[in-house]
């Protein structure tokens, strides 16, 4: 059977202050700030993306920054954590410097013979950092973060199902994933080559509430795939087993699908190309604001509705 989905593409969680956004992922975390653009069906709202020095698939962090808004609540029906990956030894690094920012991770904790750390943004939205020897991702280094501690992208995302065995079934035939390993009530997946950002883990568990979107969760989790054609095939694939499916919609940097997983958590799979450097040089990446082009008429507008934002050394 041809490849279709290959690992993790991006996730898009919904924020409050922009500013306080980039101050977390870019300073903090230590991201690179791959694109300042808007969201596309609201103008007046940046959509801000994060990850490695190109913006590679699997490294895509993306929010759409409301300002005041309402803070939601992680439950069933979400994604409620995102994990990213770091070198191994990494984690008393990663422990004292959100320390430095009052930000109080979890201790050490051991899942799938793994160890990581356990925090929540400024939002409210969960966080983990991975320690692996396993990750061959180059990183993007900046600011205080030294190479041998830096991000190297997604690790893996976590699904959480009031009853998984729908989703399970979907992730296993029309999504092309693999089970890997059990641990506790968490069972992982991964799709393509596997490793890290390539997993899927998904938790049971009918006793949580259901979650509520606001600042601080998840908005949808993206699934990479090659080219246009996997894409459509991908959308027949899921057309013929009953889901809703939008049509191919042209995102700028890729062109996607969406549809809702049996559990209601929105799924995107996304082309890998075009990229980031459609209009913009990898030098010069996220260093102005970016706007499609059926909005350049309104540029003055858009960008008087902005607050200005800054990339700050953390």
């Amino acid at each position: 059977m041809k490849t279709l989905i290959n690992g993790l593409h991006h996730v898009t969680a919904i924020a409050g202050k922009p500013q306080s956004n980039v101050d977390f992922y870019a300073g903090i975390l230590g991201l690179r700030f791959l694109k300042k653009t808007v969201n596309f069906d609201a103008p007046d709202v940046y959509h801000l993306y994060y990850g490695d020095e190109t913006g590679s698939p699997g490294s895509i962090m993306t929010f759409f920054p409301f300002g005041q808004i309402q803070r939601g609540r992680r439950g069933n029906g979400q994604m409620s954590y995102t994990a990213f990956s770091v070198p191994e030894g990494s984690l008393g690094f990663w422990t004292e410097r959100l320390k430095t920012f009052n930000i109080i991770a979890s201790k050490p904790q051991n899942r799938f013979q793994e160890e990581f750390i356990r925090f929540d943004d400024h939002d409210g939205l969960g966080i983990e950092l991975v320690a692996t020897g396993n990750d061959e991702r180059p990183a993007w280094v900046s600011g205080s973060i030294p190479e041998q501690h830096a991000i190297r992208g997604f690790y893996t995302v976590a699904l959480q199902e009031n009853s998984s065995d729908r989703t399970i079934d979907l992730l296993a035939h029309q999504m092309q994933h693999r089970f890997v390993a059990q641990h506790g009530d968490i069972m992982r997946f991964e799709a393509g080559l596997g490793g890290a950002g390539n997993y899927v883990d998904i938790i049971g568990n009918p006793e949580e509430k259901r979650g509520l979107q606001g600042a601080g969760t998840v908005h949808h989790i993206a699934f990479g795939t090659d080219t246009d054609e996997t894409l459509l095939a991908t959308r027949e694939v899921l057309l013929e087993k009953g889901f809703e499916v939008t049509p191919l919609i042209d995102r700028q940097y890729f062109h996607s699908i969406y549809y809702r997983e049996p559990g209601g958590i929105l799924f995107e799979v996304a082309t890998n190309p075009p990229g980031f450097t459609a209009d913009e040089t990898q030098e010069a990446l996220g260093s102005a604001l970016k706007l499609p082009s059926w909005y350049e008429s309104k540029r003055e507008m858009i960008e008087q509705r902005l607050e200005p934002l800054a990339v700050r050394a953390w």
